[in-house]
C-alpha cells in the first residue's frame, strides 16, 4: 500500500491540470455510482452543448461570472 503522505507529496508536483484530474478521480470514487444520476446529467450536458453549437444559449463572460462568484462568497 502507498504511504498517503508520499502520494501527496508527489501529486503536489504535478501540474495544475494533472493534479484537478487527480482531485476529480479522488473525488468521483468516493460517490456511489447512480446510473440514473449519470444518465440525467449526460442528457443535460449534450442538451447545453446543443444549445451553444445552435448559437441559441445565452453565454456569459467568465471573467463576469468569476466576479459574481467571488462577491457571493464574501461574508
Amino acid at each position: 500500500m502507498a504511504d498517503p503522505a508520499r502520494v501527496l507529496e508527489d501529486a503536489l508536483t504535478l501540474t495544475t491540470d494533472d493534479r484537478a484530474r487527480i482531485a476529480h478521480e479522488l473525488l468521483h470514487s468516493l460517490e456511489p455510482e447512480d446510473a440514473d444520476a449519470a444518465a440525467a446529467w449526460s442528457k443535460e450536458i449534450r442538451q447545453r452543448v446543443d444549445e451553444i453549437e445552435a448559437g441559441t444559449a445565452e453565454l456569459e463572460d467568465w471573467e463576469i461570472v468569476r466576479a459574481r462568484l467571488e462577491a457571493a462568497s464574501r461574508p
